[in-house]
């Protein structure tokens, strides 16, 4: 898993919940990350976004880091699953029982 995202009314508030509680700081996303906060240096980072009507805005969900998005995206549909948003480097998807998930592509080693 790389990361698992709350949606939040109140992101101030949710930012500062889970830093506290998880004792790490949520700094704010870079460029190709999306809106919001997010822990750095460690796996699966943690991140708070606000909450709003796009398939990964209402509740909380865990991405998973694949080597290959578009190739994820295809065996998710071939085993049942569906892909509510796709995506380059992060998609949105349902499992064959309709429970959310997200997908991020793999940062390059080295």
């Amino acid at each position: 898993m790389s990361l698992i995202e709350f949606p939040a009314d109140d992101p101030e508030r949710a930012r500062r919940f889970w830093a506290d509680l998880l004792g790490v700081e949520l700094e704010p996303r870079r460029d190709g990350e999306g809106q919001g906060w997010q822990t750095r240096g460690q796996a699966p980072a943690v991140g708070v976004h606000a909450r709003g009507r796009g398939p990964g805005d209402s509740f909380s969900l865990p991405y998973f880091a694949v080597g290959d998005v578009a190739a994820a995206l295809e065996r998710v549909e071939a085993l049942g699953g569906t892909v509510v948003h796709p995506g380059e480097a992060w998609a949105v998807c349902k499992d064959c029982e309709g429970s959310p998930f997200g997908l991020a592509q793999q940062a390059p080693a080295g």
